[in-house]
């Protein structure tokens, strides 16, 4: 995923690790605990709580900051939940099929605020730009998909890993439907949750592919989820229960360590193999100014990793590092490639590479980092590499995740539509249509001074 910020994020969202809670808003904005994550049945408590950072308990479904407003009542037994109609909904990324996908793709991408922050004054350019920026990085971007394949494979495995769910639930007694929302291709989340109303569904739990959450990946979707189910009177009445993160959970930390430990396995001497963590990469902004909890989230993660291989037996050195970054900003350092140097030159001679923020394969794991930091690497004097696969649909990873949805889904509440939402005014009306003007007139002014001056043009191209 690409990623570029101009500004601080607005609104500010607070950084939390409180563990076995689910937060939220209430429509008045204040902000409230409930009381979750057990597979045994609890009585729900409602209060108000600090956010406070601290490390996870393995084995236990983590919600952290909440973007969704709910109803302040305790949720109906779980007796109840067995007669309702079930909907999972995973969210995940998207990525062009064919390389005709590639530019308007892009644009997707970029036209979304929580991926390109503007100034407030300058929000009416967002589609412009983005425009702009897909059509310039969509030549880079179609050379990358040509080399895996013509096409990114994340809807393929994604449908793969929601049939796999949906049996996994079947098998624990539970019968769901399981439907998919990618954020910036097909199936759009607006088409999920379409077939949602249409099947009559009367229970949702949301389930984010992300393991660790970021204001970027599953706050952006989640946000896009509030947006239209607010706007529609029947779906805010739907009882609905987020799980926003999950990294801490037993199954995905041992589900990841036993992926690690076979790798190691192919090396020759695998006790001397440096275990490298890539992460996909956020602008700083988004964790200092912003309180994106991703930072904290990720080496919690790598640190619960590496508890499990160590209480194995396996003891390797580790590191994590950031990629994916573009743009002229800082962003989450170490970053990869200046990484895979160093290490190079430290004499580091055998390399795991372990895509930890991903469960499926696709652009940046199969061009990324098996050939452009794979060839890095080499060239760096490492002599040995080896890459994790994704999760994909491992079978306790998926099981894993059916035991969250099952602990999730008694918590399950309905959504308070915020009545400004549907509010219109005169002075609304009037603001959209000077929008319209200044974004068709510097939209053509910026085209026009591209496409006169070709050098300004490619000087812009080298810093996005």
């Amino acid at each position: 995923m690409e990623t570029i910020s101009s500004s601080k994020l607005l609104p500010s969202i607070t950084k939390s690790s409180t563990p076995n809670h689910i937060l939220s808003f209430n429509p008045n904005k204040q902000l409230i605990s409930v009381k979750c994550c057990s597979s045994k049945r609890e009585s729900l408590s409602v209060s108000s709580c600090d956010l406070t950072r601290s490390r996870n308990p393995v084995g236990k479904t983590f919600c952290t900051t909440g973007v969704w407003t709910f109803d302040q009542h305790v949720s109906e037994s779980s007796s109840q939940v067995t007669e309702d109609k079930v909907g999972v909904l995973l969210l995940n990324l998207g990525g062009p099929e064919t390389l005709n996908d590639v530019q308007p793709f892009l644009f997707n991408l970029f036209a979304d605020p929580d991926i390109i922050r503007l100034p407030r004054l300058f929000r009416f350019l967002q589609k412009p730009l983005a425009q702009l920026i897909s059509v310039l990085r969509a030549p880079k971007s179609k050379e990358g998909y040509a080399s895996i394949g013509g096409g990114s494979p994340l809807r393929k495995i994604t449908d793969e890993q929601a049939q796999a769910l949906k049996m996994a639930l079947e098998a624990k007694r539970l019968n769901a439907n399981v439907y998919v929302a990618m954020r910036y291709w097909y199936p759009f989340t607006e088409e999920a949750v379409h077939q949602i109303k249409n099947d009559g569904i009367t229970r949702l739990v949301v389930l984010p592919l992300y393991p660790q959450y970021s204001i970027s990946t599953s706050g952006s979707s989640i946000r896009l989820l509030q947006s239209i189910f607010q706007e529609d009177t029947c779906l805010s009445r739907l009882p609905v229960s987020i799980i926003q993160s999950w990294y801490q959970r037993e199954g995905y930390i041992k589900s990841m360590a036993n992926l690690i430990e076979k790798e190691l396995q192919n090396f020759s001497k695998p006790e001397e193999v440096m275990i490298f963590f890539s992460a996909h990469g956020v602008p700083v902004t988004y964790v200092e100014d912003a309180g994106d909890p991703y930072r904290d989230q990720m080496e919690d993660c790598i640190s619960l990793i590496m508890s499990e291989l160590k209480s194995r037996g396996t003891d390797n050195n580790h590191i994590l590092a950031y990629q994916s970054r573009v743009g002229p900003v800082q962003w989450l350092k170490p970053y990869t490639d200046e990484v895979l140097v160093e290490l190079g030159q430290k004499g580091v001679k055998s390399l795991l590479a372990v895509p930890v923020s991903f469960v499926s394969e696709h652009i940046e794991t199969l061009e990324e980092i098996d050939m452009e930091y794979r060839e890095l690497a080499l060239e760096s004097g490492i002599e040995n590499w080896g890459r994790v696969p994704a999760l994909g649909c491992t079978s306790s990873f998926i099981s894993d995740l059916a035991d969250a949805v099952i602990e999730a889904l008694p918590l399950a509440t309905s959504i308070s539509p915020e009545n400004s939402m549907n509010k219109s005014t005169s002075t609304e009306s009037d603001t959209n249509i000077l929008r319209y003007v200044l974004t068709l007139f510097f939209g053509s002014a910026v085209a026009f001074v591209l496409l006169f001056f070709p050098k300004l043009a490619s000087t812009f191209k080298n810093y996005i």
